[in-house]
């Protein structure tokens, strides 16, 4: 599976360097690739609403027995909640000092086959939150509407009981099969990447590089401001053993920068966290549900990829519309961990939600390997924190004076 990726993100960086070369040298040429650029992105958007509609089902249906986990559910939960606001807000706080995507000038709307940015007042975003047609709300990209009505629609079958098992199953089959479906779009992804390079460096010259390695040094500056001030008050809050806890997240956070993958992390993680002095009925909750409500690197870069992307369309965000992005984003990053470039598909989603330009996901793609090591690093580590933390919380956490962490 590892090599399978590295061949992958190998071909990405050529589909990269291709497209950089045509749009460099031979502009005109170039420009011509939009074609195969906006097929991407047509994929791309296919994938959004069948995948959140059925993780989203499936994760709150599927385990709405959390009452009998009790008040360790409830807090993880709030933990949860708390801590990733926290990082999507300091994402947006990064994005809007340094403005890594103002000059692009990505296409606009009328480019990009009438997508076009609007401006609503809150009043308006509010109503428009709802679903009059769940059919409707897929075929237009609102996903924010997706998200509501899969919430209500999975609090309905959770209340079904002896007859949600069936749905749930077809859901779950849906999801996996998108998963799938996922997989196979990326395989595309070389094409669409290496043409939407060609189109924007031959449209608006090299200067677009710049930007986003801008981008690029903003996340990790915003990922590192993350862990010394938010993480590091949390364990002094919490009172968290600040060594003992360094050395048990050391090699999981390592597996996590090396191989971009919360899941290669997982076993390791479980077992250091145990050894560190968490007992396995907390840490083997905590961690697998945080995988799915606590992606904090994920937070920050979806903020941050999100306004860069309207900055880059030259489209005003006000505080007010960028809230909104926050609680999109908010209940949008729940439940699709699993997926390959699971931030593609999600930030595609809000981009749509908010009528901006989905050629900015094909560009910002082809710089996602090296955002990615950071923000599964941060998952990783915000993950294992809150095992710690939950377990102190509970009051059932006891400091390993010899932790054999293997």
């Amino acid at each position: 599976m590892a090599a399978k990726k590295n061949r992958q993100t190998l071909y990405i960086f050529i589909g990269m360097a291709v497209g950089l070369f045509f749009g460099a040298v031979f502009p005109e040429i170039g420009t011509k690739f939009r074609p195969l650029s906006l097929i991407f992105i047509r994929l791309i958007k296919s994938i959004i609403a069948p995948l959140i509609f059925s993780t989203i089902v499936v994760g709150i249906a599927g385990h709405s027995d959390l009452k009998s986990v009790g008040r360790m559910g409830i807090k993880a939960l709030v933990y949860f909640e708390v801590i990733t606001t926290i990082a999507l807000f300091l994402g947006l706080g990064f994005v809007n000092l340094t403005r890594p995507g103002v000059g692009v000038q990505l296409a606009s709307g009328g480019d990009m086959g009438g997508i076009t940015a609007q401006s609503r007042n809150f009043t308006d975003v509010i109503v428009h939150v709802f679903p009059q047609s769940f059919f409707q709300a897929a075929a237009e990209g609102d996903i924010l509407q997706v998200v509501i009505f899969s919430v209500i629609f999975a609090a309905g079958l959770s209340m079904a009981h002896h007859k949600k098992k069936v749905l749930l199953d077809v859901l779950d089959s849906v999801a996996e099969t998108m998963f799938k479906f996922t997989g196979i779009v990326m395989r595309f992804a070389p094409f669409g990447v290496g043409a939407a390079i060609a189109v924007a460096v031959g449209s608006k010259g090299l200067g677009v590089l710049v930007h986003l390695g801008m981008l690029i040094l903003t996340f990790y500056a915003c990922a590192i401001t993350f862990i010394v001030f938010i993480f590091g008050a949390v364990i002094l809050f919490f009172k968290v053993p600040l060594r003992l806890f360094i050395r048990a997240v050391k090699e999981p956070a390592l597996i996590a920068f090396s191989t971009t993958s919360s899941e290669a992390a997982l076993p390791k993680a479980l077992q250091n966290m145990e050894a560190m002095g968490v007992p396995r009925e907390v840490v083997s909750f905590i961690l697998p549900t945080g995988y799915s409500f606590n992606l904090d690197g994920t937070s920050l870069y979806l903020s941050l990829a999100s306004v860069f992307v309207a900055q880059a369309a030259g489209v005003h965000l006000g505080f007010g519309q960028q809230l909104i992005m926050v609680f999109t984003l908010m209940l949008t990053s729940k439940g699709v961990a699993g997926v390959p470039r699971a931030s593609l598909v999600i930030l595609a989603g809000t981009l749509a939600s908010f009528n901006l330009p989905l050629e900015g996901v094909a560009i910002l793609l082809g710089i996602d390997e090296l955002v990615d090591m950071v923000r599964t690093t941060v998952n990783v580590i915000g993950n294992c924190l809150a095992s710690v933390v939950v377990a102190k919380w509970e009051k059932k956490f006891t400091p390993a004076e010899a932790p054999d962490f293997g």
